[in-house]
């Protein structure tokens, strides 16, 4: 079964699909290590929680006001300028170091601004020259590039600041080089109709995955401070392996079954992990095993709806509309849940000092398949008859084989 859904891997080949893969993984993995810098220098800073609120704010509302004003300029002019943007901002990062708080807070804002600013721009176009019957293929082959990248990157986060804001820069710079060099990408068009924020928000199909998505980003800042890795030899590490696995597995089964059997499998794998965690965590004998299986779980879940709700369903959900606001809408909600988890999580963890926080957000997360049951299915349907089809002649041409 899993060849036949496989069978279609060669059209991700395409110049378009990579240089799209490049694109979007580029960014991804420079504002991953950018925060992760960010993170580093700002745990021992009394007013980090001002510095975190300054980046996301920047990044939110950055990412807004660019999916509002990017209709502006041809949509290869913008995306050139916003990756000059991110060299620029990349060799700032020495100043990271500062003693000077608003020095810290005006870097922060521009790194913000440097990925929030074009970044529904790119997924916009991203969604556009990528066919919506691969589309859960390229961002799942995208997301786990990404996640090689950001390993590859950890080599040399020890490194001095500049030397670490120099190399950004050029990989900033690689993505640029791919996008000029990418000569078809200037026959793509920006799609001229656009809808309003307000029209995004009054849309039914948007609001049945925005609201699952929303109440996942809520719970999942409220229960990962509560898991503490350090306690468990390797358990970020499985829970990353099968995250980068599932990413893959999970873009080909967007594309075979449908966005909404994926995203409720992922809701349901969570919610699962987290009610084990809940009615076992405390158990000595067992709780070894109950964090290691909530990490396979959660990793596989996290991969599922990874691909669907940052790549893959807001240019769904746009049909034939330009979906910068889309995307600037839908991943607000996973930045908002970061800003969270960066200033109010240890205070999470004084307040829950038993698991039962797990026990609601498993409450929480089963609920959230409520409102996916109702979505409607965004891979249009001819698209899953015809791949149906192609896997029964496949099937078909076997057993005749087999037999005559």
């Amino acid at each position: 079964m899993f060849r036949e859904r496989f069978s279609s891997f060669s059209n991700l080949t395409s110049k378009s699909n990579a240089v799209n893969i490049v694109l979007v993984g580029n960014s991804f993995v420079w504002y991953f290590t950018v925060l992760f810098k960010l993170d580093e220098f700002l745990q021992q800073n009394p007013a980090s929680s001002l510095v975190w609120v300054v980046h996301f704010s920047a990044l939110i509302l950055s990412a807004l006001a660019g999916a509002q004003f990017s209709k502006q300029l041809k949509r290869s002019k913008f995306l050139v300028f916003w990756m000059v943007v991110g060299v620029v901002s990349s060799l700032m990062m020495f100043a990271l170091s500062s003693t000077s708080v608003l020095l810290v807070c005006l870097v922060s804002l521009f790194l913000g601004v440097s990925l929030g600013f074009g970044m529904p721009a790119c997924m916009s176009y991203f969604s556009e020259s990528v066919a919506i019957e691969s589309r859960g293929r390229v961002s799942g082959i995208t997301m786990l590039a990404t996640g090689i990248g950001i390993v590859g990157f950890g080599f040399i986060l020890e490194s001095p600041l500049f030397l670490i804001g120099i190399v950004l820069g050029i990989w900033r710079l690689s993505s640029l080089f791919v996008f000029l060099w990418a000569k078809d990408n200037r026959r793509i068009g920006q799609k001229a109709n656009g809808s309003s924020f307000k029209q995004v928000l009054s849309q039914r199909s948007f609001i049945l995955y925005f609201v699952p998505w929303l109440m996942f980003s809520f719970v999942n800042y409220l229960a990962a401070p509560l898991i503490r890795p350090n306690e468990f030899p390797g358990l970020t590490a499985v829970q990353l392996t099968f995250m980068a696995g599932s990413a893959v597995l999970g873009g080909f089964f967007a594309d075979s079954v449908g966005r909404k059997r994926v995203s409720i499998a992922g809701f349901t794998m969570l919610g699962l992990g987290a009610a084990v965690v809940g009615l076992f965590g405390s158990n000595v004998g067992l709780r070894s095993f109950v964090f290691y299986f909530n990490a396979i779980l959660d990793g596989v879940a996290w991969g599922f709806l990874l691909v669907l709700f940052i790549p893959t369903l807001w240019g769904d959900l746009s049909y034939n509309s330009s979906s910068d606001k889309y995307y600037a809408l839908g991943v607000t909600p996973f930045f908002v849940s970061n800003l969270l988890e960066k200033t109010v999580a240890q205070g999470i963890v004084l307040i829950f000092t038993s698991y039962a926080m797990f026990s609601f957000a498993a409450f929480f997360l089963f609920l959230a398949v409520l409102p996916l049951v109702y979505a409607p299915e965004t891979l249009p349907e001819k698209a899953m008859r015809e791949r149906e089809l192609k896997i029964y002649v496949e099937k078909a041409q076997e057993i005749a084989q087999k037999h005559y």
